[in-house]
């Protein structure tokens, strides 16, 4: 964890260029103060069920609260999900804000809302305490973890807990779960097993994270507990189920990534047996890949090399039809957005078809002339929040590293080309190219520091001879 030792350091650079919005306008407020008080309707109270929140430490904008419990032959998971199609009213000031913003941009120093915060922090969200209108997922599962029984509609819930990763993780290790997610801990692997035998492919990247520290800001390897992974997999298994409802009803829009292709993956074995990682014929990419150890020099380059699998990632908008995809390679199953629509803008509209397909509706007129637009909102608004997201990482790098010019680091060679390779320092966690002949892919190699500069926000190594 390394200081900056500036007092002067913001994101305002990165807002100005990317030319992210300051504030709503005075109509979208108003808007959405008066959605504050609006009515739930005819809902059923379900604010008996004994919900908790799942979250990063300090978040506001609670999209999800979930309880799991053990029956007799199986598991039931209730999900609910913050109920955003109550606060924007079609074709209103807000919804056209939020279609033009398409997602929440976060930033070390704040985030740039979707939403106004009086719902997406207040009103909208799943605080712990408050009774709040949601959208109630309720699956009956088997033994083996799989939906025999999908049931979805709005409800009046209230969470009686936030917890934060690393806590409901501890507890875990403790043996004192809380009793609305202790089945998690057999749910959630059942679950990921599932994934596997499907073909689901996830690379197990490091994560840099942003902190503040001080005057300044430090960048932190934030390790990857089980509960991560084990809370993804109800966010998952919901979105799975939703691309389902959708599908038989020929109506929606679904989260696409197409199949790896032959030569992506020859490319990938190639790294393999260079490596000299064992990757059996007739096992699948998103087995062997999830197979590996993560902590090791190998596995990062491979984890690397297998970003090539997952290219082309899109939505796909369809009524009356099946698009000729409909499955994510990622997932390895169709799949769509329904469980973060106070961050996400696609999933209240998602969301709105499952409610209506469930309950044997046709699709309202503003629903159905909006699907067809969501592609093209929700890719731009991801390009954006990709690039800003990349944008603050490499400014951070090159402030904690200006003052380390010179300096030689331990660094792992995840990706290696004719005269420059991707390389991962540990220690601060950076990512950044390094400058040498065919550096060895998967291999340990001490670096030096060649340059970091916060102007251009530009962090090079090369290999130390």
């Amino acid at each position: 964890m390394i200081r900056t030792g500036r007092a002067d350091v913001s994101f305002d650079g990165i807002r100005t260029e990317f030319g992210l919005p300051s504030a709503f306008d005075a109509a979208v407020l108003a808007e959405a103060e008066e959605a504050i008080s609006r009515s739930p309707g005819d809902r059923p109270d379900l604010t008996s069920l004994p919900l908790v929140t799942i979250d990063p430490p300090g978040a506001k904008d609670l999209d999800q609260a979930l309880c799991v419990t053990k029956s007799a032959d199986g598991f039931v998971v209730h999900y609910a999900i913050a109920d955003l199609g109550l606060f924007v009213t079609p074709g209103g000031a807000l919804d056209a804000e939020v279609r033009r913003r398409g997602q929440t941009i976060y930033l070390p120093d704040g985030n740039v809302p979707l939403h106004p915060t009086v719902l997406s922090e207040g009103a909208a969200s799943l605080l712990p305490g408050v009774v709040r209108p949601a959208v109630l997922w309720t699956f009956t599962c088997g033994a083996d973890g799989i939906p025999a029984a999908v049931e979805v509609r709005r409800a009046l819930v209230r969470s009686t807990a936030q917890f934060d990763y690393a806590t409901v993780q501890e507890s875990f290790d403790a043996g004192t779960p809380h009793p609305s997610v202790a089945a998690l801990a057999e749910f959630g692997p059942l679950r990921r097993e599932f994934a596997r035998r499907r073909g689901a492919i996830e690379l197990q990247l490091p994560e840099q994270e942003i902190e503040p520290d001080g005057d300044g800001w430090k960048l932190v390897a934030r390790p990857r507990v089980a509960v991560d992974s084990w809370n993804a997999e109800i966010s998952l298994m919901t979105g799975m189920a939703a691309a389902s409802i959708m599908l038989q009803a020929q109506v929606g829009i679904l989260r696409t990534l197409p199949d790896p292709d032959a030569g992506a993956v020859a490319t990938l074995r190639k790294s393999a047996a260079a490596l000299r990682v064992k990757w059996p014929a007739d096992v699948s990419p998103g087995a062997f890949l999830a197979g590996l150890d993560p902590a090791t020099p190998e596995a990062l380059a491979l984890f690397t090399d297998a970003t090539r699998l997952l290219r082309g990632a899109g939505y796909s908008a369809f009524n009356g039809s099946v698009p000729e995809v409909v499955t994510h390679a990622g997932v390895a199953a169709p799949y769509t957005h329904v469980t973060a629509p106070l961050r996400r803008l696609v999933d209240r509209f998602a969301t709105e078809v499952c409610l209506a397909v469930t309950a044997g509706e046709e699709l309202p007129e503003w629903l159905a002339e909006a699907l067809p637009l969501l592609p093209s909102l929700m890719g731009s608004s991801d390009s954006l929040s990709s690039k800003v997201d990349r944008a603050a990482t490499d400014q951070v790098e090159a402030w904690v590293l200006a003052a380390r010019v010179g300096q030689e680091f331990d660094a792992v060679v995840l990706r290696s080309g004719d005269n420059e390779a991707d390389v991962f320092v540990s220690d601060p966690p950076v990512l950044a190219k390094c400058t040498g002949k065919r550096l060895p892919e998967g291999e340990r190699i001490r670096v030096r520091l060649a340059e970091a500069d916060p102007v251009k926000r530009k962090v090079r190594f090369e290999r130390r001879v």
